[in-house]
């Protein structure tokens, strides 16, 4: 073979295998810094409100007249960065760590964790308020979520913003077993919580990881 013809598919290979994709191992997150998990973690909290922010009481006085709202969608990489931050602050192994994200792992349906804060008037969460997953803007694909409240106990799935107790805290699960919110033409998907008469959306990206669950 001539010396050119060897230079040239050389320099052939090399750009071919510089354009692969780099992919992490799966332990990546195990060398990530405390303030890389927090980033990765903040990255999935979204702040909202359910009901209009001028909206009055009237004479409802058992009723809040509006609430505040947070969700955190507790995404693969949200529960790796959740259980990296509580191995380096309480000092685990690696297994240990591995296993925060078993135990959470273990959770069939996507998790999102929302967090309500009542406004002026009885200041109570009523026990029949609702949460649905949809691609956005697209109410008759909804998905209805099931408040789980076992899912307090798993450390990987408290996310990784300290805890503000004006709010209460819920472990919604949403099915993802030919879900629509997971499909791969929807390119955001939207949580909207019910309490009473009223509405609040907030809504994310959807991560590419996470498209081929619904196929699972």
């Amino acid at each position: 073979m001539q010396p050119r013809r060897v230079f040239a598919i050389a320099g052939l290979l090399l750009v071919c295998s510089s354009a692969r994709p780099a992919t992490q191992p799966a332990d990546a997150y195990l060398t990530w810094t405390a303030s890389h998990a927090e980033s990765v973690g903040r990255g999935s909290y979204k702040p909202g409100r359910v009901g209009g922010l001028f909206d009055t009481r009237i004479l409802k006085t058992e009723r809040s007249y509006n609430y505040k709202l947070a969700a955190t969608w507790l995404t693969p990489d949200v529960i790796r960065a959740t259980a990296r931050l509580n191995q380096l602050r309480s000092r685990l192994s690696e297994d240990a760590a591995r296993a925060l994200v078993a135990e959470a792992e273990t959770v069939e349906g996507t998790v999102v964790m929302v967090e309500i804060d009542p406004r002026e008037g009885s200041g109570v969460i009523p026990n029949d308020w609702e949460a649905f997953l949809q691609p956005r803007g697209r109410p008759d694909e909804a998905v209805a979520g099931v408040v789980t409240p076992r899912l307090r106990e798993v450390k990987a799935l408290a996310g990784v913003m300290r805890r503000n107790y004006d709010y209460d805290r819920f472990w919604v699960v949403f099915p993802t077993k030919d879900a629509s919110y997971l499909r791969m033409d929807v390119q955001e998907v939207e949580l909207v919580v019910r309490i009473h008469e009223k509405e609040g959306r907030v809504s994310w990206l959807t991560p590419s990881s996470l498209r081929t669950v619904a196929t699972r």
